[in-house]
């Protein structure tokens, strides 16, 4: 197994650990949000029960301040008939009619006769019983208050008894507006941490609210909203206030717990991206530090070439002075000639190379004409003459006769030595495309957009960089794009080079 196919399996195996790491994390986290969001349902169910409680308390409250206001209005009544029993003497026990009279010390009480006069009045403040002015606007609040008994003195003559509640009974009055006040501020809006709103009988206007965006209360439509998915989500509780009619308190789940439901997800997104962000300054890193290593092994086999080439010249001129046969001094002077063209290349690796305007198709019928004598017989290369010959194209000629020998040596050895390879130059507007097409064993689909890598290869003897290099070369120094056109398994490859023109 090479190198990058173990890289693509520990890849493998680290997405799988991280896709169970994710999930039980994402499990987790849910499972402590579900224990989280029943046991705040526990409480609101009986913060919601303890509202239904105190409502029913206040209703009962009010219930028996009926109850204390009829009884009072009959002490009112058993009163004004002592009263009347003492003033005529007439009845059996004038001493329990005094007690009654006697006893009534908090009930304000005005007698007045049919024309509104004031006969006799019992526990008024001073500065009213004192001013006839004011006990005739007293006598008004009274019976606006309640209706007043009637006293029939003899005949058809009547006089009329005013009365208010007692202070002992407006004190008890003042407390259960209080409770009615503090149940709605206390009960409904603070003792829940929960968003809560409490509205009339229509469900529309509010009442109070609590834990909700004034914004929201402020606008018709979303509160609407609001109070719809509340009512999804639980059921309002409906009570009955003294004096108030009926109410609705709608409800649901605190924002904690909405926070906590999509927090593991937020928690993941922030990961993913520091990960995503460390691991492109990680990239780039190491892209340059392998473009130093390319290029210091670039240029240091230059420096190593440069050595032994000057010998070999200096050689070639000793045999020829020694008439050494003239056809091996030709070959070895083409062979000098080739060392001297990779050298250069090498050489030319990591500073940026000079792109001139270069006849395309002769640069590849130069590089292929170079090539032929080397391969196998049986390896047939053709380059397909275009429209235009002589169209220039911005090139850097030994840079680019390297693409096009790795790519021309790689299809032969998808070949097997055997097969037909052709090179055709297809205009495109502003762009120029090479493409370069075997009828080897083609390249599996999962493994077009890795070839590539460096150090990918497929090869029993060989290092993976002659396509790595290719696309250094066209990307950066010529600006231009390489990639897999197509393929087949057993029916070729084709590759394309995109050059500007």
């Amino acid at each position: 197994m090479d190198l990058y196919s173990r890289k693509q399996r520990w890849k493998l195996v680290l997405a799988l650990v991280a896709a169970v790491i994710v999930g039980a994390s994402l499990w987790y986290s849910s499972r402590i949000v579900d224990e989280v969001r029943e046991e705040e349902r526990r409480k609101v169910r009986l913060w919601a029960e303890a509202v239904r409680n105190r409502a029913e308390l206040v209703n009962y409250t009010d219930r028996l301040f009926d109850r204390l206001r009829a009884e009072e209005r009959k002490r009112v009544e058993l009163w004004a008939e002592a009263q009347l029993k003492l003033v005529s003497g007439t009845g059996n026990d004038l001493g329990f009619y005094l007690k009654v009279v006697s006893e009534n010390t908090t009930v304000p009480v005005i007698i007045t006769d049919a024309k509104g006069q004031v006969k006799a009045h019992r526990n008024l403040d001073e500065s009213i019983a004192k001013d006839n002015e004011a006990l005739l606007n007293e006598v008004k609040v009274m019976g606006a208050l309640h209706k007043p008994i009637p006293i029939t003195v003899y005949g058809d003559q009547k006089q009329y008894l005013y009365y208010k509640d007692s202070r002992v009974f407006t004190e008890l009055q003042d407390v259960l507006d209080h409770l009615i006040g503090s149940f709605l501020s206390e009960t409904v809006m603070n003792t829940a941490a929960v968003p809560v709103i409490l509205t009339d009988s229509t469900r529309t206007v509010v009442v109070e609210h609590g834990n909700v965006d004034s914004m929201e209360i402020a606008d018709p439509a979303l509160l609407k909203a609001r109070i719809a998915v509340m009512e999804n989500e639980n059921r309002p509780i409906e009570v009955v206030l003294a004096g108030r009619g009926r109410h609705y308190i709608f409800y649901q789940g605190s924002l904690v717990i909405t926070q906590l439901k999509y927090f593991p997800y937020v928690q993941l997104l922030i990961i993913g991206l520091f990960l995503l962000v460390s691991y492109a300054l990680f990239s780039i890193f190491r892209n340059a530090e392998q473009n130093q290593v390319w290029v210091g092994m670039a240029k240091e086999t230059a420096h190593q070439l440069g050595t032994p080439l000057s010998s070999l010249m200096a050689w070639m001129e000793l045999l020829k002075e020694q008439k050494v046969d003239p056809t091996a001094l030709t070959e070895m002077r083409k062979d000098l000639d080739r060392l001297e063209v990779v050298t250069e290349r090498f050489s030319k690796i990591g500073s940026a190379p000079d792109l001139a305007p270069e006849k395309l198709y002769h640069t590849l019928r130069a590089t292929v004409l170079y090539l032929r004598p080397r391969l196998p017989s049986r390896a047939r290369i053709e380059v397909v003459s275009p429209a235009d010959p002589d169209m220039l194209v911005p090139l850097n000629r030994p840079l680019f006769s390297w693409v096009i020998e790795n790519l021309v040596r790689n299809a032969v050895d998808a070949m097997e030595g055997e097969g037909e390879l052709t090179i055709e130059i297809i205009p495109d507007g502003p762009e120029v495309h090479v493409d370069v097409t075997d009828t080897g064993k083609g390249i599996p689909a999962a493994q077009q957009s890795t070839v590539f890598q460096p150090g990918f290869t497929t090869k029993k003897r060989g290092w993976g960089l002659g396509l790595s290099l290719s696309k250094r070369i066209i990307e950066q120094y010529h600006k231009g794009r390489i990639f897999v056109k197509k393929s087949a398994p057993g029916k070729g490859t084709t590759f394309r080079i995109t050059l500007s023109a």
